[in-house]
């Protein structure tokens, strides 16, 4: 009687109880085997940024340099690839110490794709900020040398020169003439208010309809301004962020011409 109401009230709550198979001689309290594929990327839940489906070679390759996440990694690696049907180019904005332009460019080259990835960065630091809505401040991620950014992004290249286009400098001034009218995936991991909304103002009317717009740190508590920025950019446009559990927000640009949303 006891376990029926327990599970009564678990199924109005909307959970399910079931009995846990425990294998002879394994501890009840020992993880679960279900006996299903795959079983070693469940955690408990799939999770194919432990390196499922050829996704640990590339994270390999960016970890070093980088301090994005393995799951946030396996975003880019999945957006940018289902990008590639479209003609535009890549872009990363905030490539600090260029792990994840790494991946994205050995991504590039592996699968031979006709993309050119357009990197933009100061490689000295953060610029100035706002105090009233960024937590970041003049200098952070300093740490880097811009010949030595390029060198290991280079690489992973295959031998390409036209993969990896850098332009150093400060943003929006380096998009004045980058010369990029269209754009198919852009990953933007720039922290603060001005930056990401420079960011939206010249990727989004590039974005090809079905493209990606991956922002790193719209969840991030020590980003305060980049979450700000994209929410109200988007208010009125007919795209909704979709925010992730990893922190990321993503936008894929719709097929119709932009209005307001209802």
């Amino acid at each position: 009687m006891f376990k029926r109401l327990i599970r009564l009230v678990c199924n109005t709550l909307g959970y399910d109880v079931r009995r846990l198979r425990v294998t002879p001689g394994r501890c009840a309290s020992a993880p679960v085997a279900y006996g299903i594929p795959d079983e070693q990327y469940y955690t408990p839940l799939f999770s194919p940024w432990l390196g499922y489906g050829g996704f640990a070679q590339f994270y390999a390759v960016a970890q070093p340099y980088t301090l994005v996440s393995p799951d946030r990694c396996h975003v880019l690696w999945i957006l940018s690839r289902q990008s590639a049907l479209l003609s535009g180019v890549w872009m990363e904005c905030g490539v600090y110490r260029g792990g994840t332009a790494m991946l994205l460019a050995k991504t590039i080259a592996d699968r031979g794709l006709p993309v050119a990835l357009h990197l933009f960065d100061t490689f000295a630091g953060m610029p100035e900020t706002d105090p009233a809505v960024d937590l970041h401040r003049w200098g952070d991620f300093s740490d880097v040398v811009f010949s030595e950014v390029r060198e290991r992004i280079q690489s992973v290249c295959g031998g390409r020169t036209d993969i990896p286009v850098f332009h150093p400098g400060f943003i929006p001034d380096t998009f004045v003439e980058c010369g990029i009218s269209t754009v198919s995936f852009a990953h933007v991991d720039v922290d603060i208010y001005r930056s990401v909304m420079d960011c939206c103002e010249f990727i989004y009317p590039r974005l090809l309809a079905g493209g990606f717009l991956v922002f790193d740190d719209y969840g991030a508590p020590t980003c305060p301004g980049a979450r700000r920025a994209v929410d109200e950019f988007f208010a009125g446009r007919p795209e909704i962020p979709l925010v992730l559990p990893t922190g990321q927000a993503v936008v894929m640009k719709c097929a119709t011409s932009p209005g307001e949303r209802s």
